[in-house]
């Protein structure tokens, strides 16, 4: 495998503070904003919410990753992350991102392994690792028995 990989993507302006990113080989181009706290507008993807869906992909692809590597089955997974910014004497900055994993398991033998997967992906998330600020990690796992079943319509 190759030592480094590089990754481009464009944003062209579209009006004051927004634009559309696009990246090579990827078809969807994206449009974004700052922030509206920012004089931006509302109802688009900002750099903040990108920071933030860079860390939370990648913990899930990390994760899935390692859990199919490990064999562990799982019936559902998802990530919730919160990213903090917060404004200090050099200006404004994220202080922190907390991921929220939710992983179902199907037998509470694999709760131990499960607990072991998720915190080697918070260790291994190469976009986590590449940050100045923490990633602190709250997991919850459930037994697939345990969740409540569907409403029949």
């Amino acid at each position: 495998m190759q030592e480094k990989h590089t990754y481009r993507v464009d944003a062209v302006c579209t009006a004051p503070r927004a634009g559309i990113t696009t990246a090579d080989g990827i078809t969807d181009a994206v449009t974004f904003s700052a922030p509206p706290e920012f004089a931006g507008m509302p109802g688009r993807w900002t750099p903040e919410h990108f920071f933030v869906g860079a860390v939370v992909t990648c913990y899930s692809a990390t994760f899935s990753g390692i859990a199919a590597i490990s064999k562990l089955p799982f019936e559902h997974f998802e990530v919730t992350a919160e990213g903090t910014l917060e404004k200090d004497q050099s200006g404004w900055r994220f202080t922190r991102v907390e991921l929220y994993p939710s992983v179902v398991i199907r037998n509470e033998a694999d709760r131990e392994r499960a607990r072991r997967l998720l915190d080697k992906a918070e260790k291994t998330c190469l976009v986590a690792r590449s940050l100045a600020c923490p990633v602190t990690m709250t997991p919850e796992i459930k037994l697939q028995s345990e969740l409540p079943l569907p409403r029949a319509s």
